[in-house]
């Protein structure tokens, strides 16, 4: 256990106790950073610094990469679209239609992504899907937005087509220098994998993502040409928050629900991110064992917490802070507190 922790670098923060009945059954650890565009940690709790993975919160960089690349106003790309190559989604009818009408653009297909498929991340819409006899292609991918955007600078740039997940391919190599200048971190000390969709994962300290998610959410911190960039990625999630996830995901309902204020992103296995728009604040949260309810429940609470929501859009998003255990009669037997305390 000790060397586990010498080698993740986490702290024994528990974020939430999850009751059955009288007595806590379950504990989920967790960290949260909150920073401004200068790297100062303003709050944290648990391992601010901890070095994880930021999976699927890198979309915003990566469809900033597709944008500088030209490649957006090269073949038409509308706002709406753009916000889709950020997403995670549901893979709903709009997601996947308008996956392949962007790729349509380039003169390319869904033959083209190699980001494999997989059910919905809503458990509803895939029943619907199973239901319905549909089957899945790599459209259906909840990452098919961010291949679409990666396809669209290689196919612009006249760029290897069958080789751009490698780390090696130049769009792989934009995306790593673009993320490591907005985070001002060293991009040889960015630790790279293989993410669930095939293309290179980053991993960096928990507060260098949140910095980089803050300098986000202020634009004019960067260069004017970068800085419209930005401003034009963070106006379509924050427009557009239906194509960001869908029907029933904390991120379309966080961003619908608080109107222009902010822009959030969920990463896998318990990762997100959220940028306070204006005020060039950034927080990033990790859920320890991965939980994506925990890790969306911390982040809201954590919101209101800190004054970044307020009490009726903290009701509006209850379904996702307040979480309950049920029996499988669904009745409710116990629940979960969220009783943390910032630094």
């Amino acid at each position: 256990m000790l060397e586990l922790l010498k080698t993740t670098g986490s702290k024994m923060s528990i974020v939430a106790k999850v009751y059955r009945g009288p007595i806590v059954d379950l504990t989920h650890i967790g960290h949260v950073a909150v920073v401004d565009c200068s790297g100062e940690i303003l709050h944290s709790y648990g391992d601010a610094k901890r070095v994880t993975y930021i999976r699927s919160c890198a979309k915003p960089i990566q469809a900033l990469v597709a944008l500088e690349s030209g490649a957006i106003d090269a073949y038409g790309v509308s706002e709406e679209e753009l916000a889709l190559l950020c997403a995670s989604h549901n893979g709903e009818k709009v997601h996947t239609d308008m996956v392949k009408k962007i790729l349509a653009k380039a003169g390319l297909g869904i033959e083209h992504l190699q980001c494999g498929t997989h059910d919905s991340l809503n458990p509803q819409i895939a029943t619907l899907l199973k239901e319905e006899g549909g089957v899945l292609d790599n459209s259906n991918s909840n990452c098919s937005g961010k291949h679409s955007g990666m396809l669209l600078g290689t196919n612009y740039k006249n760029e290897d087509l069958e080789n751009y997940l490698s780390i090696s391919h130049p769009v792989q190599q934009r995306i790593l220098q673009t993320l490591a200048e907005i985070c001002e971190y060293d991009k040889k000390d960015i630790i790279i994998a293989t993410d669930g969709c095939g293309v290179p994962v980053h991993a960096l300290p928990l507060h260098k993502y949140a910095q980089g998610i803050a300098k986000l959410s202020l634009p004019e911190v960067f260069s004017n040409k970068r800085g419209q960039s930005v401003k034009r990625v963070i106006d379509a999630m924050v427009t557009y928050p239906y194509m960001v996830a869908g029907k029933d995901r904390l991120c379309t309902d966080l961003m619908s629900t608080c109107k222009g204020k902010l822009f959030a992103k969920l990463g896998a296995d318990g990762y997100y991110a959220v940028g306070i728009i204006g005020k060039g604040i950034g927080l990033t949260f990790k859920c320890e064992d991965g939980s994506i309810p925990i890790v969306e429940a911390l982040a809201v609470h954590t919101l209101y917490k800190l004054g970044y929501i307020d009490k009726k859009e903290f009701d509006a998003l209850k379904k996702y802070h307040k979480i309950e255990v049920k029996n499988h009669r669904g009745e409710v037997v116990g629940h979960t507190d969220f009783d943390f305390k910032l630094n």
